[in-house]
């Protein structure tokens, strides 16, 4: 089965998905949904409680639910139990809340959206370039971006072509691409880039930052992890890829001026008010720690 893994957002609730490219069809993860319906403070609890209420009735709902690995908050994949749309909505209505209504909507619209999307591809086009420009990006940017994209999706649908599978032998073209390109493997990258965390924490850093601009400092050594990479897209309410987060907080805090700059505690504070995001950054590592939507008074 070919996954594609996904969050979707309901009333700014988390919901974990898997896209099942063979089948055409999304799995959403249970305990998220008996979260969002019940605001249960132990939603795996009341998950666990229901399913074994709906075994006794002899439901075949449990029998029939799958569970496929989705990343929890540790980071980590775990198996999760999952639900197609068409089991979800005989689950809800073994679930007494408000929302239930709303969610069956929600979860139609899902569905429409990511079908019409494999119908017109362009439709999903549609939709990054209004993501982008909620960002504040300039056309031209978008236009580059875009393209991008493209010649990658070319270029991996070549590389299927000629039998080759996703894993380990893409990522062994994709390093010797990054061999031509930059003279280094994406190994030796990840090296230089731990050095440079590590150089950030020596007695230098100080007369470095006194040397240059902060701004310039801290755009050079920003660095960034999974979990902030899932917490923007969850506070902002976005679906970007690493690389898209990656050039969306580089562009904000590269347009903000250095006056707007913070330091409490152990982070910095980027506020760039013309485009209401603020930027939050560990000031030893310069790890991005999360953005967050600002709202003039």
């Amino acid at each position: 089965m070919t996954q594609q893994q996904a969050i979707q957002l309901f009333e700014e609730k988390k919901v974990r998905t898997v896209w099942d490219e063979e089948q055409e069809k999304w799995y959403f993860s249970i305990v998220d949904v008996v979260a969002v319906l019940t605001d249960s403070p132990n939603p795996r609890k009341y998950w666990s409680v229901l399913k074994t209420r709906l075994r006794q009735e002899g439901s075949e709902l449990t029998t029939n639910c799958s569970q496929l690995k989705m990343r929890a908050a540790d980071g980590k994949m775990y198996l999760t139990d999952v639900a197609d749309t068409e089991q979800l909505f005989r689950l809800i209505q073994s679930i007494p809340s408000p929302k239930a209504e709303p969610f069956k909507l929600w979860l139609a619209q899902v569905a429409r959206e990511r079908l019409d999307q494999i119908q017109d591809p362009e439709l999903s086009i549609e939709q990054a370039m209004k993501d982008y420009k909620r960002l504040g990006y300039s056309d031209n940017w978008i236009n580059q971006r875009l393209k991008s994209i493209e010649i990658r999706k070319e270029l991996t649908d070549e590389w299927k072509k000629r039998g080759l599978q996703e894993g380990v032998q893409f990522a062994s073209l994709t390093d010797i691409i990054y061999k031509t390109w930059a003279g280094k493997t994406i190994g030796q990258c990840e090296t230089e880039l731990k050095e440079k965390i590590a150089d950030t924490l020596s007695p230098k850093k100080e007369y470095e930052q006194t040397a240059c601009s902060l701004k310039a400092t801290m755009l050079k050594r920003l660095c960034h992890t999974k979990l902030g990479y899932d917490r923007i897209n969850r506070k902002l309410g976005l679906r970007l890829s690493p690389q898209e987060i990656e050039d969306f907080v580089s562009g904000i805090i590269g347009r903000t001026d250095e006056a707007h700059f913070r330091k409490r505690g152990k982070n910095y504070y980027i506020t760039n008010d013309a485009e209401g995001i603020r930027i939050t950054v560990n000031s030893f590592t310069y790890t991005v720690i999360t953005a967050d939507r600002i709202y003039k008074q």
